[in-house]
């Protein structure tokens, strides 16, 4: 199993940067209420920094709007997952789900960056970040109908339908994160605009926290055009 980025991505983007942290035999039961702690406390810090603050012109969120532009959807409609979760910490309204999602969320908030997560046990085939052919299956967390993607845009994508839609806007019900998830794959997306040791702090960040909170091993990769692929697998 392995995560490629296509070349119809990188015609579109050829100087983004894609981080990826693998984790195998974690435990997302343990460390609840120090995960929740510590994304609240994120939360906190990175909205006293945002009273007042116009978030389509931020500096973390105006690239992704531009970018989410540039394959034809309305940025205002389909928000970044950072934009979203900026909005949530400004308004006060960022909850905790889980160990593993509160740590990637709160890593997130720390470096302003897009992160997010699938359980590897879920996938079917190989991950793909590319552009839809229009019509792959999804539905996102928390809704029973199918909310295919649309012709052009990014997506992540196996060999079952979209996992996750607009790059980073929304993931898929089918491969989620939960309670009973051993192994799997996280990513922060970075744009030109992202300084490349912004992104690589946030890889390591989000590694440690995941391997001192969760236990399990992981490793980190970054996948750019001239290196647009790693394997999911287990080290041996």
């Amino acid at each position: 199993m392995q995560l490629l980025v296509t070349e119809a991505f990188w015609v579109l983007f050829p100087e983004a940067r894609i981080g990826v942290v693998t984790a195998h035999g974690l435990d997302n039961t343990t460390g609840v209420e120090t995960a929740a702690a510590l994304l609240a406390d994120e939360a906190s810090r990175r909205a006293a920094t945002l009273t007042g603050v116009d978030m389509a012109a931020h500096s973390a969120v105006a690239p992704w709007r531009a970018a989410y532009a540039r394959f034809g959807v309305k940025p205002s409609q389909y928000r970044s997952s950072i934009e979203s979760l900026l909005r949530s910490a400004q308004a006060g309204r960022v909850r905790s789900i889980s160990p593993l999602v509160d740590l990637y969320n709160a890593v997130s908030l720390r470096h302003a960056l897009p992160c997010g997560g699938e359980d590897l046990a879920a996938i079917v085939g190989e991950v793909r970040l590319t552009r839809a052919v229009g019509g792959e299956p999804f539905r996102t967390i928390g809704t029973a109908e199918d909310d295919p993607a649309r012709a052009g845009e990014v997506i992540y994508r196996d060999e079952a339908g979209a996992i996750c839609r607009c790059w980073n806007w929304r993931e898929a019900d089918r491969t989620k994160l939960t309670a009973h998830t051993r192994d799997a794959v996280l990513v922060v997306e970075a744009l030109p605009e992202h300084p490349a040791a912004l992104l690589d702090a946030a890889l390591a960040d989000l590694a440690a926290l995941v391997t001192q909170h969760l236990g399990g091993r992981t490793r980190t990769a970054v996948l750019t055009a001239e290196g647009p692929a790693c394997s999911l697998e287990a080290q041996p």
